[in-house]
């Protein structure tokens, strides 16, 4: 939902598009089977350069044969792991592939795809870890060597595994965002981020850490490691590191800083924005909560600008201020009533539909005008309005506010030349608040200034000047404002039983 009830939501930008880049469509699953075999790859030369680095002991006998079982498993191993992620993720490539929106099931099969790869990556190490120890211990001199073997590979693939998950997660967002669009997250969490934490701190400490120890405790090389397997060991522990928290940053920052963006650009009254559901965890929800916080608010602001619409913006912005209930108060106003001279006669010479673009053009200069002055249009009548100034708000001076703004229609209508209207102004004590029923509320005036009103609007129409206004109203504006008037004659409107002294507006 927006502000303005049709406008399509900005999805908040990220800073260095390139840099966010991510696949998408057709092409999604392909790059990722991809990105996850360089991933292997780079582990096992790892291993491998781990492997060679350690002396055994054993003059190089059998160390060949084990690197060439390696390289066969490697043929085979990482081929069925590439091929059994596509089979594990076929649902989601083919709604990808299709251009269409996920079901339930789908969506949620895409969520796991980070999570699928890495355990099949951990998988592949795992059966490398038994394989390649079993052939060491057989073809080595030292059968202990197979347990160094095991140890070394089983931490390649710990590591492997984890930053398959990590590169995973970063280059599938853009899938993850489109299952997110179609089912929002709602607490199911797939890897929250104290997961992600912790399986950045073992990469980055606990994994090279207990290798450092496995190489001191290695009963195979009662020696101690040379010095360049473990530097070899700490270098490459720097790098998967490093790697790893600039993933874990990413993953964590950026998602922050867009949610940071939005939250500004609200604050700013601009409820255009949509913040980008990438994550399957808390960053979700986080994401997708800021969304539903940012619809409500803009329905809210929808309300109260049709609120403010329908009972002006004042009465909105009060009862927003003190909620609403019927009563109200006493309070000395200025009313200002306007009606069009030969309505009946005019529609029947126009037609319904242009009568009414007749009116609200007229209504738009009335309402253009007295909110102007600080006023209030309480209420429109068919062809007539009434104007109120001094509720529900204070006015500094409400009687001459209401004469300018009586003044300033009058010449407008003149000069528009659609019609011919007549202008009452009267000022004094009124009952201004809701009433109606609790289920139906209207905010109104009453009192005898409102009723002097509508009755000079009537005297108006045959005033040149077509605005005729209460004595008391005239008294009550200030001097520079008193200027334009003049006083009339003295009349008996209907219904008050009593002469009302009448000033016009001076002419020339």
């Amino acid at each position: 939902m927006t502000s303005d009830g049709g406008k399509r939501p900005v999805t908040v930008a990220r800073d260095g598009a390139w840099a966010e880049w991510a696949p998408s469509g057709r092409t999604a699953v392909p790059f990722i089977a991809l990105l996850v075999i360089v991933a292997n790859l780079v582990g096992v030369g790892t291993v491998v350069l781990l492997l060679i680095g350690v002396d055994d002991g054993s003059g190089g006998s059998g160390r060949t044969e084990v690197l060439w079982t390696a390289v066969a498993y490697l043929v085979v191993a990482l081929p069925a792991g590439a091929v059994a992620g596509l089979r594990r993720q076929r649902s989601t490539s083919r709604w990808l592939m299709q251009g269409r929106a996920p079901t339930g099931d789908e969506a949620a099969q895409a969520l796991r795809l980070p999570l699928d790869v890495a355990l099949i990556a951990a998988s592949i190490w795992l059966v490398a870890a038994v394989l390649m120890s079993v052939v060491a211990a057989v073809l080595l001199p030292e059968p202990l060597v197979g347990l160094r073997v095991a140890v070394v590979v089983t931490l390649g693939g710990v590591v492997t595994a984890g930053v398959t998950y990590l590169l995973t997660a970063r280059a599938a967002r853009a899938v993850t965002a489109r299952a997110l669009a179609a089912y929002p997250p709602v607490g199911a969490l797939i890897l929250g981020v104290r997961p992600r934490l912790l399986l950045t701190w073992a990469l980055t400490s606990g994994v090279p850490m207990l290798g450092v120890v496995l190489l001191f405790l290695d009963p195979s090389n009662p020696d101690g490691p040379g010095q360049g397997a473990v530097v070899f060991l700490v270098v490459v522990a720097l790098l998967v590191g490093a790697l790893a928290t600039l993933l874990t940053a990413r993953a964590v920052g950026q998602p922050l800083r867009d949610l940071r963006r939005a939250v500004q650009q609200v604050g700013r009254g601009d409820y255009d924005v949509d913040v980008l559901v990438d994550d399957a965890g808390e960053i979700g929800l986080l994401q997708e909560g800021v969304n539903t916080m940012v619809a409500g608010l803009a329905e809210r602001e929808r309300l109260r600008d049709l609120f403010g619409r329908h009972v002006g913006t004042s009465v909105a912005q009060q009862a927003l201020r003190t909620g609403v209930s019927l009563g109200g108060e006493e309070r000395t106003v200025a009313a200002l009533f306007v009606d069009i001279e030969g309505s009946t006669s005019l529609v029947r010479r126009t037609g319904p539909e242009e009568m009414v673009g007749l009116l609200n053009r007229f209504f738009a200069v009335v309402v253009d005008t007295v909110e102007d002055e600080g006023g209030l249009v309480n209420k429109f009548a068919g062809d007539a309005a009434l104007c109120v100034f001094g509720a529900p708000t204070e006015h500094p001076d409400p009687a001459g506010a209401a004469l300018r703004s009586a003044r300033r229609i009058c010449d407008a209508v003149a000069e528009a030349g659609e019609v011919d209207v007549g202008v009452g102004v009267a000022c004094g004590t009124v009952w201004a608040g809701q009433v109606g029923a609790a289920s139906r509320l209207e905010y109104t005036v009453i009192g005898d200034p409102v009723n002097e009103a509508a009755r000079l609007t009537e005297l108006a129409k045959d005033r040149p000047g077509r605005v005729v206004a209460s004595e008391a109203a005239v008294r009550g504006a200030a001097p520079d404002e008193r200027a334009h008037w003049l006083r009339d004659v003295e009349v008996e409107l209907r219904g008050r039983g009593e002469p009302t002294a009448t000033w016009v507006r001076r002419i020339g």
